[in-house]
């Protein structure tokens, strides 16, 4: 018996009308199906439509148990497998899920939104190699243009020039392609060109605000910008559509513990590990927030977890390393050791493994070999980050050249006049962590973070790229503002650091280390600030920060000449302020603050205007999160025993010590500098 035309075309109307509702009225539009699929059980579009809208009401084991009939009866309907990858997803089963989903591409690989899915998935699963794959193939999908292709391709490969250049010429030829903006802005974010990758996905979102893929990269740079605030209304506008998604709820966690939110952080990485444990880097993350907060054998822990599932991921074993009292097992060095030898790790793995093994034959007394493996992981190090220590130095000779008594003089009653930050500046490895713990076990100071605030303003004041041209423009830039723009930009530096400050006490700390080369610009907007100074034994810290492996932002760190030469050009900046701002900075030599502590700390809250608090002697005792290298450290009362640690290591310093020059040879005074 046929069916008349008229039935169908009324179903397909009732189709139509329900698709519509599917957004805004999710639940109307799944009676609608329901009603369809009375009349006509087996027709397949109601079918799918009642799984999407049980989906976006929240039934989403309702949806599953739709979309598996459907995909049962029809195996070969992409969309309805993508539909029910999507599906499994958002009920919680990622495996299942990835199974659909790569079964939706294989039928359809021309089809983005299915690449999109299946690639979002497997990111919220770890499965990074292939979520490359399927976000290389969704943007292959979603143009044709040859160039976009090729650039896609050249991303995936990680030829980062290449494909900044294909996309480049494509943008000129389209520039509302977002597909491309988001590349580029990708492309961007690899080069550490963050400002740069932000104002490209704020394009690509002016265009297309839906596009919630541009959004979770958008959020995820301004967190890394250090403009956490930012970043987490992003997330949660993302959140507002799909709030169980893991990748935008690990996301949140990580701006938590930027926003210094740890227990939200650590709450928010334990909720989407429950649901998804098998994710390494995000047992990692986790371990990271436990470990600030002192949370030492849960950290550990999640660190040995992440390694449980992942052996070869070199930045769980330098996790376990950086936390310095954690000593490796024989089989832990043996494992390390395979892992070196055989071949497959790649570069990134492979420094995070040197370091860590460096530091276990460090621990063992085996120093020749110790350092063996630091410079190798310094020098893969090297290799992705290059560094001119000569723009450093020019730096200086300018600064020093802009910088007079009489600049500042005639600029005293400019900037913010607050009292409330403390800023400690210096190197890394130089007992600023000591110092800020110190400090904020005093009930009227908060301990805070390495703040990116005052570096933003000087990158923003530089013109962002912070080249040798940029540097010159930073200075140029300062010499012309008006008082009002210096107090303007205190406010600003005031306003956007309020955040992190969880408690009423009237000071807090900045411990940023690079901060020593803007102390100019920290008199002129903030004039009535505290500036500290940790210094320690060149050589001492030297070699600690050579061993640390900083993962960003310290990039003369990597060779022993180039920390010479950032050494001494630190010295030779703060012994110009000494000069022409006397009496403005108050140094702490780490060797005199270890030998004589009362004394040292007796001087060091006079200097910052504090009455003298007896908890500040026993701040091994403040429970406060640290998020630095020695944060174990710092919750141990006061040892001598790593001051004279790099002696192990001299034979090996002679770069250092030549680059130090006099620098080395007069400490602790400072010599002449012409």
């Amino acid at each position: 018996m046929s069916t008349s035309p008229e039935p169908l075309g009324t179903v397909q109307t009732a189709l139509d009308h329900a698709f519509q509702l599917l957004e805004t009225r999710p639940a109307l539009a799944a009676e609608q199906a329901s009603e369809i699929l009375k009349i006509m059980p087996e027709q397949r579009d109601a079918t799918l439509l009642l799984g999407m809208a049980r989906r976006k009401s929240g039934h989403t084991d309702g949806a599953v148990q739709v979309l598996r009939g459907l995909c049962e009866r029809h195996p070969r309907w992409a969309l309805a497998q993508q539909e029910l990858g999507e599906t499994l997803a958002a009920a919680g089963q990622p495996e299942a899920a990835v199974e659909a989903l790569r079964r939706a591409v294989a039928l359809q690989p021309d089809s983005p939104s299915a690449c999109l899915a299946l690639a979002d998935v497997l990111t919220a699963t770890n499965n990074v190699q292939e979520a490359d794959a399927a976000y290389a193939r969704y943007i292959k999908a979603a143009t044709r243009d040859p160039h976009l292709r090729k650039a896609a391709a050249a991303l995936n490969a990680n030829r980062v020039p290449e494909a900044e250049t294909l996309l480049r010429e494509h943008l000129a030829r389209h520039p509302t392609d977002v597909a491309a903006l988001r590349m580029l802005a990708e492309a961007a974010a690899r080069l550490l060109r963050y400002w740069e990758a932000r104002t490209l996905l704020e394009r690509c979102l002016a265009l297309a605000p839906g596009f919630d893929a541009a959004r979770h990269n958008y959020a995820t740079v301004l967190n890394r910008e250090g403009r956490a605030e930012q970043a987490l209304r992003q997330c949660d506008q993302l959140l507002a559509k799909e709030p169980q998604n893991p990748s935008y709820r690990s996301l949140r966690a990580a701006i938590a513990a930027n926003l210094g939110n740890y227990e939200d952080a650590i709450a928010g990485y334990e909720s989407v590990l429950a649901q998804y444990p098998q994710q390494p880097k995000l047992w990692m993350s986790y371990g990271h927030a436990l470990r600030t907060t002192g949370k030492m054998s849960e950290c550990i822990k999640a660190y040995q977890r992440a390694l449980s599932m992942e052996p070869a991921l070199g930045e769980a074993w330098w996790s376990l390393a950086n936390l310095k009292t954690f000593r490796f097992s024989d089989a832990d060095v043996h494992a390390m050791r395979e892992a070196l030898a055989n071949g497959r790790l790649n570069d990134d793995d492979r420094l995070h493994f040197e370091f860590a093994l460096g530091k276990a034959l460090e621990d063992a007394g085996s120093y020749e070999e110790s350092f063996a493996h630091y410079a190798a992981g310094n020098a893969l190090r090297r290799k992705a980050h290059g560094y001119d220590p000569e723009e450093n130095t020019g730096f200086v000779r300018r600064s020093k050249q802009l910088f007079t008594t009489r600049f500042f003089a005639e600029r005293a009653r400019a900037g913010a006049q607050a009292p409330d930050p403390i800023f400690i500046v210096g190197l890394p490895r130089a007992g600023s962590t000591l110092i800020e713990q110190i400090l904020a076990s005093h009930p009227l100071v908060e301990g805070t973070m390495e703040l990116p605030e005052l570096p933003k303003i000087a990158r923003e004041l530089a013109g962002s790229r912070g080249d040798d041209e940029e540097e010159g423009a930073f200075l140029k830039n300062v010499a012309s503002l008006e008082p009002d723009a210096l107090r303007a930009l205190g406010e600003r530096y005031l306003a956007e650091t309020r955040v992190t400050r969880k408690t009423d006490a009237p000071f807090f700390i900045d411990k940023m280390p690079n901060n020593c080369f803007y102390v100019g610009l920290i008199q002129l907007i903030l004039p009535n600030a505290v500036i500290i100074d940790a210094r320690r034994h060149p050589l001492a810290c030297g070699f600690s920060c050579f061993k640390q492996n900083f993962a960003r932002g310290q990039w003369f760190t990597y060779g022993l000449e180039d920390i010479g030469r950032y050494y001494r050009d630190y010295v030779e900046i703060m012994d110009h302020y000494d000069s022409v701002l006397p009496g403005r900075v108050c140094r702490v030599f780490y060797e005199t603050m270890i030998s004589d502590t009362e004394t040292e700390i007796r001087r060091l809250l006079a200097h910052c205007r504090l009455p003298f608090n007896a908890e500040c002697l026993r701040f091994y005792e403040n429970e406060r999160a640290v998020r630095t290298a020695s944060s174990e450290q710092v919750r141990q009362p006061i040892f001598r025993d790593g001051i004279d640690q790099w002696r192990h290591y001299e034979p090996w310093l002679e770069p250092l010590k030549s680059a130090l020059g006099d620098v080395l040879a007069e400490y602790p005074r400072v010599p002449r500098f012409h």
